[in-house]
């Protein structure tokens, strides 16, 4: 299984937090929701304005906050993708829990002391810039190729794929399961439901 996610939303948030619950543990990769709704990239398909290309220090606060996280979370992958799950995991919480910075760095530095990353490693991984950079914009090839437009998109073992966005975490294990348990049934229907949106 897959999961493309942002650490800029709360809904990404709530789905690996949902993952967590049930005991899976995706592959994550990244989408840039600052990418995928930059005004110069009309096609998610084909972007032109690559999030990856841009400079550190420039740019919208989104757009900083977007790019740092994504390459402290890369940086933290290099260590295997148990500890990548539990950092993003713990820089989400250090966002939308503790409303903490995503742009400063010592909020990835907090979040990598909690997962238990080697802190050295991770430093020494956060000076590749270029290869971190590259990381990311294979992450996020990848993203647009599908045709990811908002998160958490999860790929599920047979390929199918969707958005899913909930207003609420459960609060126990079973209540976890039977939500992923309605995801996963919607997804494998062979009506092919597309849409289920509430009226505001």
């Amino acid at each position: 299984m897959i999961v493309y996610f942002d650490f800029l939303c709360p809904f990404a948030w709530r789905g690996l937090e949902l993952m967590a619950l049930i005991g899976e543990r995706p592959r994550l990769v990244h989408y840039s929701l600052v990418q995928g709704n930059h005004a110069e990239n009309p096609e998610r398909r084909n972007p032109t304005w690559l999030l990856a290309r841009q400079p550190l220090g420039e740019g919208s606060e989104f757009q900083q906050a977007s790019l740092r996280a994504f390459m402290a979370s890369h940086a933290a992958r290099r260590q295997g993708e148990e500890l990548a799950f539990a950092f993003a995991l713990h820089l989400f919480r250090l966002r939308h829990v503790d409303g903490l910075k995503l742009d400063d760095p010592e909020t990835a530095r907090e979040a990598a002391r909690r997962a238990g990353l080697d802190l050295e490693r991770f430093e020494l991984a956060l000076q590749d810039e270029t290869g971190l950079r590259q990381e990311l914009a294979t992450d996020l090839e990848e993203a647009a190729h599908l045709g990811v437009f908002g998160t958490p998109t999860f790929v599920l073992g047979s390929g199918d794929a969707a958005y899913f966005r909930f207003a609420h975490l459960p609060e126990t294990r079973d209540d976890a399961e039977r939500l992923w348990g309605t995801y996963v049934e919607v997804l494998s229907n062979p009506v092919r439901i597309e849409t289920i949106k509430r009226p505001r």
